[in-house]
């Protein structure tokens, strides 16, 4: 009963519509009307009647026989994108992490010295550490912090490690800037960071960095959890690799 209410519900004029559209897309320099019937897989006639309602909508110009999309299209996707945080559409793909692990997804920014969670999807264990969007941490000893900050440029982060206060949160906490700048050093090149316990005892983090088309990191996501559930080993081989398809996912939807 479902398939046939969905069926009965397809509209699939406007999906051959919109598969005209990203055709388009595809073809800044334009097509003409007997390329797009190839390409989409239409009648001349039915190809026509697409383009035309796309031209007569202002989605699309014609000039001669070409045809092509109009700016109209970025309109309304700045309107779109306009309506509410861009974290917010990351939401779903930072649920499917945190669902497939049972534990706590978030994602921050840099802001001096530390952190600030711009969005979370919490796990079902608790926590001692209360976090919720807004919330700052030193970026010296989180797993989002170190990836944050490597990348900063050579001068930025050398006054980091000059100025910032850095204090012993536990045992494993790294004080020493030199030893510090030579983690943040390693988060470049590995692409990720592991933060083990030097927040708080019993917490571990593993984290990689959100880029920009340009390619700076403009922040982070990460999957935090109890070090009873996940040893060292099995973040890197079992987190990461989920964690990294989840980046590319982030980065494709923000930037691309």
């Amino acid at each position: 009963m479902e398939d046939e209410a969905s069926s009965r519900d397809h509209v699939g004029s406007l999906e051959r519509g919109l598969a005209v559209m990203e055709i388009l897309a595809r073809n800044p320099a334009g097509m003409t009307l007997t390329e797009m019937a190839e390409e989409a897989g239409l009648t001349r006639a039915g190809a026509r009647r697409f383009l035309l309602t796309l031209v007569a909508t202002g989605y699309a110009t014609q000039s001669g026989r070409l045809f092509s999309l109009s700016p109209r299209l970025l309109t309304v996707a700045r309107t779109w994108l306009g309506g509410a945080s861009l974290w917010t559409f990351a939401a779903p793909i930072m649920r499917e992490v945190a669902g497939k692990f049972d534990e706590a997804c978030n994602a921050a920014v840099l802001s001096g010295e530390d952190v600030v969670y711009v969005a979370r999807i919490p796990g079902r264990r608790i926590l001692s550490v209360a976090l919720d969007v807004g919330t700052r941490l030193p970026a010296y000893c989180t797993s989002m912090g170190r990836v944050l900050l490597s990348g900063l440029g050579a001068d930025e982060l050398k006054a980091f490690l000059g100025e910032a206060k850095i204090e012993r949160r536990t045992p494993k906490t790294i004080t020493g800037r030199a030893t510090l700048g030579k983690a943040i050093g390693k988060a470049r090149a590995d692409g990720f960071a592991i933060v083990d316990e030097e927040l708080e005892l019993g917490l571990r983090s593993i984290a990689v960095p959100i880029k920009d088309r340009a390619g700076r990191i403009v922040a982070a996501i990460n999957v935090s959890t109890q070090s009873a559930r996940f040893s060292v080993e099995a973040m890197e081989r079992d987190i990461l690799p989920v964690l990294l398809k989840a980046k590319q996912r982030v980065e494709a939807f923000f930037f691309v």
